[in-house]
C-alpha cells in the first residue's frame, strides 16, 4: 500500500528549509573533518560502561517513570 505522502502536509511544509546548524553537523560527520566546535566531544572518551550502569539501575528501579514523558523545567 502507498501513500502520497506530499498530499498529508500543509503547503507551507514545501518551503521549509534545513536548519544551519543540521548542515554544519553533517559537515562534522565527515572522516576528513577535525571538528573545534564546542559541544562535539570525542565520542570514543564518552563514559559508555557508567552510562550503561545509570540506565540499567533506573530501569531496575522506577522503569515506568523513567520512560514516561513529564513536565520539561525551565
Amino acid at each position: 500500500m502507498s501513500t502520497a505522502w506530499t498530499s498529508r502536509y500543509a503547503q507551507r511544509t514545501k518551503h521549509v528549509k534545513s536548519s544551519a546548524i543540521r548542515e554544519l553537523l553533517k559537515i562534522t560527520q565527515r572522516p576528513e573533518v577535525i571538528s573545534f566546535a564546542g559541544g562535539l566531544p570525542a565520542s570514543e572518551v564518552f563514559p559508555t560502561d557508567r552510562f550503561r550502569e545509570a540506565c540499567s539501575k533506573v530501569l531496575e528501579r522506577e522503569p515506568n517513570r523513567a520512560l514516561q514523558y513529564g513536565a520539561s523545567e525551565g
